[in-house]
């Protein structure tokens, strides 16, 4: 059924002036009328009118020219045999057609003069008619502008619905690529908060290794010389990973001397959003361990960013945060109880920070509403080797 309704769609149309074509062509083959010619010239009139009727397969290359020269072709076989279109229906069927290609024209100055061109050809065919009336001149011709008037407003669907699928793809666009921004940002914050994390270890490796070598005798001149050619390495790795953090840093951006803070820090946190009209309580399940440095700034971000969420979006006075400790891994929690996830016009990328953070560590992500109503953030990052 879906390869038919394709094919329908793509060629239901050449189809059906294909058998108006062998219709028409049977239809006055075999017409026993003794007013109509014979011969050579009923062979040329049928040639004339299959003619006529296929060129509309063709309509794609010249959307004007083909269902215009319809109509004037019908107005040219009329004068030559006046009983000949108005005497077929497939031809009748044929110039509705053409009309309603005309009036779908898309564009709109060659589509009035398809209106035109259909109204003086259909009162060209009435008017030769013998047996045409006073009343056929104007019934005919209005028929057939009613047909245009369809094509007409099925452009002005098709214009609406093309406009609204390009709308959509543009916002498609726009929120793929403010996400792909976000994304960029977001690892640039945390490479820009872990490099603290990374300088501060390597400025205690270096510290403790120029210690070590004043440590030692001077006539162990090849060790000495090792840890040197290690101290050295070492500041210049810092001086690279400062050069580092300054290309990712972008114009405006202040270099923030604060320590990076951890999970022992939460307690402050929730000072602060208490501060804020938000009720927070810390629940700890399990036994606390150490965690690294990056672990523990992660952590902490995450717990942030769900209670900023909450004083955002949640529309609640009451929020909890659960810290639970596994062997193998450290899951938080931040719930709340107030109106769920609210609509979004896609230009909030708070979680977005946080996908990025859990899938540094290898861990999962999860943030939806609850059954009793409210929003749960839930992340589980593995707990790594000290």
């Amino acid at each position: 059924m879906k390869r038919l309704r394709t094919f329908l769609v793509s060629h239901g149309l050449d189809a059906v002036i294909v058998i108006l074509a062998c219709a028409a062509a049977l239809t006055i083959s075999t017409q026993a009328d003794s007013s109509r010619p014979d011969g050579v010239r009923l062979g040329v009139e049928m040639v004339a009118v299959v003619v006529m009727t296929l060129s509309l397969l063709l309509r794609h290359r010249a959307p004007f020219l083909i269902p215009a020269g319809t109509w004037l072709l019908s107005a040219v076989l009329s004068i030559v045999d006046g009983s000949l279109v108005v005497g077929e229906a497939p031809v009748s069927i044929v110039g509705m057609i053409a009309a309603v290609l005309l009036g779908d024209l898309r564009d709109r100055r060659q589509a009035r003069v398809g209106l035109a061109v259909v109204v003086a050809s259909a009162v060209t065919v009435i008017y030769q008619d013998p047996a045409h009336t006073v009343g056929d001149l104007f019934f005919v011709p209005g028929l057939f502008a009613v047909g245009w008037l369809v094509g007409f407003a099925l452009h002005e669907r098709t214009e609406q619905t093309e406009a609204a699928e390009e709308r959509a793809a543009r916002a498609e666009w726009k929120r793929e690529n403010e996400g792909r921004v976000a994304v960029a940002e977001e690892r640039a914050r945390i490479a820009r908060e872990l490099h603290d994390v990374v300088a501060h270890a390597v400025s205690v490796m270096v510290l403790q290794v120029g210690a070590l070598r004043h440590r030692l005798p001077a006539e162990d001149v090849v060790s000495r010389d090792t840890l040197q050619n290690v101290e050295e390495a070492g500041r210049n790795a810092l001086t690279e990973m400062r050069r580092l953090l300054d290309a990712m840093r972008r114009e405006g951006d202040h270099h923030d001397r604060a320590p990076q803070p951890g999970l022992d820090q939460i307690e402050a946190l929730l000072d602060d959003v208490r501060a804020a009209g938000l009720d927070a309580r810390l629940k700890v399940h399990g036994e606390p361990v150490q965690l690294s440095p990056g672990l523990d700034l992660s952590a902490y971000r995450i717990a942030q960013e769900g209670l900023t969420n909450v004083i955002k979006h949640a529309h609640t006075r009451h929020a909890e945060v659960h810290l639970r400790y596994g062997m193998h891994d450290l899951e938080l929690e931040i719930l709340d109880h107030g109106e769920g996830p609210a609509a979004s016009d896609g230009l909030g990328h708070g979680l977005v920070g946080v996908s990025e953070r859990v899938k540094l560590y290898g861990g999962t992500m999860t943030a939806g509403a609850t059954e009793s109503g409210g929003f749960a953030l839930r992340a589980r990052l593995p707990l790594e080797p000290r």
